[in-house]
């Protein structure tokens, strides 16, 4: 047994530790192609019809907010136009045409589309738009974004390039600084989007449409097969399937696309889950046509990383299941290289330490104060590694499920509230039971470990119960407050 249990634990640890490390090399990169700018061939944009889609379903907090900025986009009036792709069951529908003929009285060209049901989701609704869409470039921005008035000056001119199927802006966050969960929550999209997004685009490697805050060229979705909604992750999967039909994707770090952060856990976790067990769903489809495609070696691996980055999460909650029987291990007299040897694996919290430290320090002024948040964000991390493990599973084993989309309150500052409001989860689900048990067992290791006087391994020990304590007694908190608004 203590054979199978030490063989399990160096496996986890060695696949943790390779996405780990990888930070090193995106770091490589990032000083490498820091001082490479992303400039179109021509600084004016481009004489052709602009399509913007808002995908909505339930959404009625935010639907005026999201409408008004679209509207405040400068462009000629006669070549933009405006879908609002309404896939909702509640008053919002009301709420949205009341907005839409107010907006047509002010002589905006505004459409508000119902199908009469939620077939294929929002990739169902894209493409349901997108066949009667006059545009030649197709904005497309979700509910709780506010892009800005020059959002289509500074991303149409790269248009000029006729290779150029996608713009991507980076996400800024309205309400980052609302509490410890929005705060972990900027610092990981920060990260994706300063170093993942940023780097691979310069390093000429696979990117994402991030599903809003970018601009396509309409025959660019065409070309690529259009939308598919046989993933959770529609816009991970057209993106690959354009680059691998030869289309060149922009990202521009320094153009902003503000949005409002999920402030309920239990909304947070459901978003997690749709991105995590997406991702899996898209990976087995893409990877195949990747690594029989001709695109450079170097393109595949890192198209990979990329892809399958998701499945170190059942690898994170094995590594907190043995960590408390391997203290008992350790302190049995046997093993001393067994252990010795696993000490190298700190080695990859480094590799993810610099990554989100590079990207702080490239867009925040305050990025000491921001990257203190790291091992708290990591904590959390560990803690969702129940809810995200699931989706994994799932993922895997072909398990088809609802878009759920997340919900948003309008939540801007301090002042505001999801509390009271509708859509914050009623009920949490049993994983959440799950996470509360692996929190005391976590707790028996932190207890296990002082008594052998295991010092060393008490930081991960900590995290691991901090992580699983804090989602899983949050997710409750949150679920009682929305019982006890009701």
């Amino acid at each position: 047994m203590d054979d199978i249990v030490l063989i399990s634990y160096f496996v986890s640890l060695l696949i943790l530790f390779v996405f780990g490390a990888h930070g090193f090399v995106m770091v490589y990169y990032y000083n490498k192609f820091k001082n490479k700018s992303q400039q179109p061939v021509k600084e004016e944009m481009p004489d052709g019809t602009v399509t913007v889609q808002l995908p909505l379903y339930n959404e009625m907090y935010v639907v005026e907010r999201l409408i008004d900025s679209v509207c405040a986009i400068e462009y000629p009036k006669e070549k933009f136009e405006i879908q609002v792709l309404d896939d909702s069951t509640d008053e919002t529908t009301d709420i949205v045409a009341g907005i839409v003929q107010r907006k047509k009285d002010e002589g905006y060209d505004i459409v508000h589309i119902r199908r009469g049901s939620r077939e294929g989701f929002k990739a169902g609704a894209l493409k349901f738009g997108l066949q009667i869409a006059k545009g030649e470039y197709v904005a497309i921005f979700d509910a709780d974004f506010i892009p800005g008035t020059d959002f289509l000056k500074k991303t149409l001119p790269f248009f000029h390039d006729d290779k150029v199927g996608m713009v991507q802006t980076r996400w800024e966050h309205l309400n980052g600084d609302y509490s410890i969960l929005t705060k972990a929550q900027a610092l990981a999209l920060d990260g994706h989007f300063v170093i993942d997004q940023n780097v691979r685009n310069k390093a000429g490697f696979f990117i994402n449409f991030n599903g809003t805050g970018g601009v396509w060229r309409k025959s660019c979705i065409e070309d690529a097969g259009n939308w598919h909604a046989d993933t959770l992750t529609e816009d991970l999967d057209l993106s690959y399937r354009a680059q691998l039909n030869g289309w060149r994707f922009v990202f521009l770090k320094d153009i902003i696309s503000p949005a409002e952060l999920p402030s309920e856990i239990n909304a947070l976790k459901a978003q997690q889950f749709r991105w995590t067990k997406g991702a899996i769903e898209t990976s087995k489809k893409i990877l195949p046509m990747v690594w029989k495609s001709k695109v450079p070696l170097r393109v595949k691996l890192q198209a990979t990383f990329h892809l399958t980055n998701n499945f170190v999460f059942p690898f994170i909650l094995l590594t907190a299941i043995l960590n408390v029987p391997l203290i008992f291990i350790k302190n049995s007299g046997s093993y001393e290289a067994y252990f010795a040897l696993l000490s190298i694996f700190v080695l990859a919290t480094i590799g993810s330490f610099l990554y989100y430290m590079y990207a702080q320090k490239d867009i925040r002024a305050d990025w000491r104060k921001k990257i203190v948040l790291f091992p708290l964000f990591m904590a959390g991390s560990m803690g969702f590694a129940v809810n995200n493990s699931r989706a994994v599973i799932e993922g895997l084993l072909n398990r088809k499920s609802e878009f759920v989309r997340t919900p948003k309150y309008k939540v801007e500052n301090n002042k505001d509230s999801w509390e009271g409001k509708k859509y914050a989860a009623r009920k949490v689900n049993f994983s959440v039971y799950v996470e509360l048990l692996m929190a005391v067992y976590c707790l028996v290791g932190i207890g296990s470990s002082l008594y052998f006087l295991e010092i060393a391994a008490l930081p991960f020990q900590f995290m691991f119960f901090i992580g699983f304590a804090f989602v899983s007694l949050t997710s409750l908190k949150h679920a009682y407050s929305k019982k006890k608004a009701n």
